[in-house]
């Protein structure tokens, strides 16, 4: 009985450690257990968000929002609404207007061409030195609210999740504008930190909406101070520690965006 228990044991610490959920997105599947978890705020970004600041994905009729100054490139996924669903990755092409959904673009961001951006933006807001941003969105709605099921920020070179904005499998946040209309933003997802970016690795935006039911939305980078730890010693860690023993016990789960 000793010897049967033992070689239990044994087997359950040759397994991994935690079972990998996969989401397919662009045609690739992402172990969406990677990443640093987003939090989702009601505060309004400050401005007009097409004049101050760089789209990564955004509908056409946000007028002036080239950014030529900084040469940063997204998604001009075109005057969509009223849509069931839409999904689009962003592009480091200038102004990408023939990139499909749920495409990853051949051009992207570089770890280095996104720490210049935020560290552009944070100095014209006043936040010099940091590089944390978050993520601006624009939502165009009728009376009734969109939802927003997923935002990812993807390491292309190494196929991996770097943060995540995922409510739950199969499930969202619903999103009604509180300044409703073009160039006005309405929500931010904050906690990103361009400073474990590897420079030579391409990365891209991923974002998706359904029950779109009016214009376009958009999501753009804002200024932001650093992030804070999301998990820090003491007891959380402490229960993120015991989360991982349990994860013997998951099953690998394959998703579809």
């Amino acid at each position: 009985m000793r010897k049967f228990l033992l070689a239990a044991a044994l087997a359950a610490l040759a397994s991994p450690a935690s079972a990998d959920t996969l989401r397919t997105l662009g045609g690739i599947d992402w172990n969406i257990e990677q990443g640093t978890t987003l939090t989702f705020s009601t505060a309004q970004p400050p401005g007009n968000q097409p004049q101050n600041n760089p789209c990564i994905i955004c509908g056409a009729n946000q007028p002036n929002q080239t950014n030529f100054d900084l040469n940063f490139g997204y998604t001009d996924y075109g005057n969509q609404g009223n849509q069931t669903s839409e999904a689009y990755f962003s592009s480091g092409t200038l102004r990408d207007t023939v990139l499909a959904s749920d495409t990853i673009s051949a051009v992207n961001y570089s770890g280095a061409q996104l720490k210049a951006v935020v560290a552009a933006i944070n100095a014209a807001a006043g936040f010099t030195g940091s590089t944390g941003f978050s993520i601006g969105i624009d939502v165009n709605n009728t009376n009734d609210p969109q939802t927003l099921e997923s935002v990812f920020l993807l390491d292309l070179s190494s196929q991996k999740v770097i943060y995540s904005f995922l409510p739950g499998i199969n499930d969202g946040i619903d999103l009604k504008a509180a300044s409703n209309g073009t160039g006005f933003p309405d929500f931010q997802l904050n906690g990103l930190d361009v400073a474990g970016l590897i420079n030579d690795h391409q990365y891209a935006f991923f974002a998706r909406m359904t029950n779109i039911n009016d214009g376009p939305d958009s999501f753009f980078i804002t200024a932001a101070p650093v992030p804070g730890p999301i998990v820090g010693a003491g007891l959380p860690g402490l229960l993120a520690g015991l989360a991982g023993l349990w994860g013997f016990a998951r099953v690998r789960r394959r998703r579809t965006i």
